[in-house]
């Protein structure tokens, strides 16, 4: 019999377009004489809808067209099974569908960030990858640093501030850059993809940046930017339990920076000339690193993974110093784009067993979260005296 697996993507986030690639190449690889395989797409609006036509990349070209042609659904639990059911039922056909796990292929706020994971914890169906808390962490960059640095781990100098405090906090600002050295950093603390990152070289183009910044998250982290400088990227596939890491690369960048055109307007494209999402970044696989090195920064990705919490697939970002040979933790993202396939491919393990591991990952989790206690059967409201907003439980 088949798992059916529902993977859900898009969301209100500004690496929608991202997800949709991302889940189209996670649909793609998934063998097809395991799986029943469920689309859930969530609009720019937050409407979901389900339908084979969701597993062609054509379908999304027309968005007008997907939201006439394609039914809106939603999900239900019946207290044993979660369900995908259309707002609009047919009179002749059963339309519903029960889930046995689901796959999050989303990316940044209000998706990746813990926001799909806790609609799907409350919806009582298994899913792959990090859980809300691990996630959560995982988005937003400036509790992220506190918990590596927290534990340990090489981080670059920073600080952050909420952008609406920059007038009252100006000098404190000014002189906490001048502290680390220009050139500087700005990023959004909760977006991803190079989405909204800022270099700055003076105290000028600092006061200048942040506000542009704070358009996309309310918090800036500011950081040294490491120069000069080699970025390396290491997946990490598991859960507390057992983890691995994968093959390294090396990406390449034109800017300063590794920008959003870096990693999605390279001139690598998959068949038919669609593009590849992440893996059509320009790169270097494996990072051409010495065999310490290597062994060094594998070692922190999965130090970084555990620290983090966090679980399914993910991709640890980290920056060298190529004049000191200082490596620093730069990020984790919980749910890379393209599920850093590429990487793993490079690792022995294809595409297809890489889905695989994520379905087992769901199960095997929900399997141990059976076994565990969340709530007690007691009911302390049957001892709760009437007393209106005051009201004291007998023998208080």
């Amino acid at each position: 019999m088949k798992v059916t697996v529902g993977v859900i993507f898009g969301g209100e986030s500004v690496e929608h377009e991202i997800s949709i690639i991302s889940a189209l190449q996670a649909m793609h690889a998934m063998d097809e004489d395991k799986y029943d395989v469920i689309p859930l797409y969530i609009s720019k609006k937050r409407v979901l809808y389900s339908g084979e036509a969701l597993k062609n990349v054509e379908t999304f070209r027309d968005m007008d067209a997907l939201f006439k042609n394609v039914p809106e659904v939603y999900l239900s639990y019946d207290g044993t099974k979660t369900y995908v059911r259309p707002i609009r039922k047919s009179l002749f056909r059963n339309e519903e569908k029960a889930l046995d796990i689901v796959i999050p292929v989303v990316h940044g706020t209000n998706c990746e960030d813990g926001t799909v994971q806790g609609y799907l914890e409350m919806m009582h169906v298994p899913y792959a990858g990090c859980d809300v808390v691990a996630g959560g962490v995982g988005q937003d960059k400036v509790v992220m640093k506190y918990v590596l640095q927290g534990s340990g781990l090489p981080m670059t100098k920073w600080f952050w501030l909420y952008g609406h405090q920059l007038e009252e906090k100006k000098d404190e600002v000014c002189r906490q850059a001048a502290e680390i050295g220009y050139p500087l950093i700005l990023k959004p603390a909760c977006c991803g993809s190079s989405v909204g990152i800022e270099v700055v070289h003076n105290e000028e183009e600092l006061l200048e940046k942040i506000p542009e910044v704070t358009k996309f998250d309310r918090k800036v982290l500011i950081e040294e930017l490491v120069t000069p400088m080699v970025e390396i990227n290491c997946s990490v596939l598991g859960d507390c339990y057992k983890a691995e890491a994968s093959t390294l690369e090396q990406v390449m960048k034109n800017e300063e920076i590794l920008s959003y055109q870096d990693k999605y307007g390279g001139n690598s494209k998959s068949k038919g000339g669609k593009s590849s999402g992440m893996a059509s970044t320009s790169r270097i696989v494996p990072a051409p690193l010495s065999e310490q090195m290597t062994s060094t920064i594998k070692d922190l990705a999965l130090k970084s993974f555990m620290a983090l919490g966090a679980s399914g697939v993910c991709r640890i970002d980290f920056l060298i110093n190529s004049d000191t040979n200082a490596v620093y933790v730069n990020e984790i993202n919980t749910i890379p784009g393209s599920l850093a396939f590429y990487l793993w491919e490079e690792s022995g393990v294809s595409f297809s067993e890489l889905m695989d591991r994520l379905v087992r990952q769901a199960i095997d989790r929900q399997r141990r979260r059976e076994k565990m206690t969340y709530s007690y059967d007691v009911n302390i409201l049957s001892s709760f005296a009437q007393g209106g907003a005051k009201g004291k439980a007998k023998g208080k």
